[in-house]
């Protein structure tokens, strides 16, 4: 029963602080991500260019196919009005880039969880919770 209540409250504060954080900030924390994994960063700076960026899905990877090559788009027009383009490699490092934040951010959450476990509830008296 307490590691179930542990996983609701894991799984709560997860929510919360992903809710806590604007578009903006997700689609930078991701551009970094995108960035470090290898992914090329190209300017908008053309007429052109901002016509097309503004036809793919916003702060979304796509696939899509060049000649006999995969490659990988990502189109932030909100944070740097750019277009991210990375290959198969590249979209490999991103997504085990992406897991290893991802554990890491489960273990900070599972280590707060065990330091407020000590936390007295009985002056709250039963409840659902007890």
């Amino acid at each position: 029963m307490l590691n179930v209540t542990k996983s609701v409250i894991a799984m709560a504060t997860c929510c919360v602080l992903v809710a806590c954080a604007s578009p903006v900030e997700l689609a930078n924390e991701k551009d970094d991500l995108l960035a470090s994994a290898g992914f090329t960063i190209v300017p908008a700076n053309t007429e052109k260019r901002r016509t097309e960026l503004e036809t793919l899905p916003a702060n979304r990877v796509v696939q899509r196919t060049h000649g006999e090559r995969v490659v990988f788009l990502y189109a932030d027009p909100y944070a740097c009005g750019c277009l991210y383009i990375g290959d198969q490699k590249a979209w490999d490092r991103y997504r085990r880039e992406q897991f290893q934040q991802g554990l890491v951010r489960e273990q900070e959450l599972t280590a707060q969880i065990n330091d407020d476990a000590s936390w007295n509830w009985g002056a709250w008296g039963p409840g659902w919770w007890y």
